[in-house]
């Protein structure tokens, strides 16, 4: 016979099937009398497992209550429900890539050698029809974010935007997706200040480094910080302007990998944008339809009167 708390996972998992389970099947399942089956019914149903008595002949099945209690998966299940977190993080579906990685690392944590290797295994030999710029491996964001969990350093090798390449040591904060991208946002000790690091860029070395204390993070909106990195500071000209429309309004034209959007009234933010070229930062901006005004560069104010006139020439 099996022990109790052996025997109550056994009936849970039982249970977890959709399906009416006569309480005679059960107990004949179990090894026990029908009257112990009632027992480790009313046991779940202190744990939080709404368990539905049916009519008539006695039966149960399992419902849905007002939380998610702990699942019973078995081997198959297991993998299956990992390759498709896996492949909804990466996926760019807006709103669920970080919510995956996080469930990932949970079922992760769990998983016996002999389902990893075969998670591993399923990963490595399925190919995409079409691969998303910036594509990242699953594998990768998990083990990001389980040093981000247990606030252990990471080494890796990094690629920066100009194409050198070098090694880097970094307290990892958070993940940052942009729908595209994912983006880690961590304390770099060789350089003592906070850096944004495409994920796509990263090849990570093992083992993860020491731990650390957590540091405060940069700035009191991550997103917007992580916009701004991305969007404005690596270029050479960094745009600021004052734009007469509803920010949600311009927000959906210009993504956070494109302009960082900041609300200053209902009919008017803030946009910070970068470029290479003053002639592209003012033909993006103008481009919105709506009026606006320049405050940076200063260049580009008179920028703005040079390429008016040629556009007056050229109506002419």
């Amino acid at each position: 016979m099996l022990e109790t708390s052996a025997r109550l996972l056994r009936l849970l998992s039982l249970l977890q099937m959709p399906r009416d389970w006569p309480g005679a099947e059960l107990a004949e399942r179990l090894g026990v009398s029908a009257r112990t089956i009632r027992r480790d019914v009313d046991r779940l149903r202190e744990l939080g497992y709404t368990v539905h008595a049916t009519a008539g002949t006695p039966g149960y099945r399992l419902g849905a209550g007002t939380g998610v209690p702990p699942l019973l998966l078995d081997d198959d299940e297991a993998v299956a429900v990992a390759v498709g977190l896996g492949t909804a993080a990466v996926s760019g579906v807006a709103g669920i890539e970080e919510t995956s990685v996080r469930a990932l690392v949970k079922l992760e944590q769990v998983l016996p050698p002999r389902l990893r290797h075969r998670v591993g295994a399923l990963r490595s030999a399925t190919v995409p029809l079409a691969s998303p710029a910036g594509a990242v491996d699953a594998a990768v964001l998990t083990a990001i974010a389980t040093a981000v969990r247990d606030r252990e350093s990471l080494r890796f090798d990094y690629r920066a935007r100009d194409g050198a390449e070098g090694r880097r040591t970094a307290e990892p904060h958070r993940l940052v997706s942009s729908g595209r991208r994912w983006y880690l946002v961590a304390w770099d000790t060789g350089r003592g200040d906070w850096r944004t690091f495409r994920v796509d860029r990263m090849r990570l070395r093992t083992p993860n480094g020491p731990r650390f204390t957590p540091r405060e993070p940069p700035g009191g909106d991550l997103t917007r910080y992580v916009s701004e990195q991305i969007s404005v500071h690596p270029y050479r000209y960094r745009g600021r302007f004052t734009v007469h429309a509803p920010a949600d309004v311009i927000a959906a034209r210009m993504p956070p990998t494109v302009a960082a959007v900041e609300p200053v009234a209902d009919a008017a933010c803030v946009v910070s944008a970068g470029s290479n070229s003053l002639d592209e930062l003012a033909i993006w901006i103008a481009q919105l339809g709506v009026t606006f005004e320049v405050h940076e560069p200063p260049e580009l104010v008179e920028h703005f009167r040079a390429l008016g006139t040629r556009l007056l020439d050229a109506a002419r």
